[in-house]
């Protein structure tokens, strides 16, 4: 797949993460009084950040080939890995925050994960017809 095309779909993907470090920066007042976490959410949103960086590489990697299993693997693997990965992460966080567990912000990056996942989502459905009509 040509690289300036996904260099160009990764904008909104990037936009995100920005605004909701803007929003996570900003909004430090209002976090405290809904007892959210603010540096838990930052890290949670930099770590899903790279995540969908990792997870939209594979899938786009898989474009390219006309084997359908290949395609098939890229996904499975792209989701297998972003999931690990957040499983991991949150049970490293409850691990090292033992009863100090900030489930606001937890439930905050699951949130996160959502919007990351469906902004992901919807540039791949549109590359994939784009890569169709090629």
């Amino acid at each position: 797949m040509e690289s300036k095309l996904v260099k160009r779909s990764l904008r909104p993907i990037i936009l995100i993460f920005i605004a909701a470090t803007a929003l996570l920066l900003a909004g430090r007042q209002l976090l405290d009084q809904w007892n959210i976490d603010q540096q838990v959410m930052l890290w949670g949103n930099i770590l899903l950040f790279a995540v969908t960086l990792l997870s939209f590489f594979l899938y786009t990697r898989s474009f390219g080939s006309k084997n359908a299993y290949a395609i098939t693997r890229g996904m499975y693997a792209s989701v297998l890995i972003r999931m690990f990965v957040c499983i991991v992460a949150v049970l490293i966080y409850a691990m090292m925050a033992g009863k100090n567990v900030n489930t606001g912000a937890v439930f905050g990056c699951i949130f996160l994960y959502f919007v990351y996942t469906g902004a992901e989502v919807a540039i791949l459905m549109k590359l994939s017809k784009q890569q169709k009509n090629v």
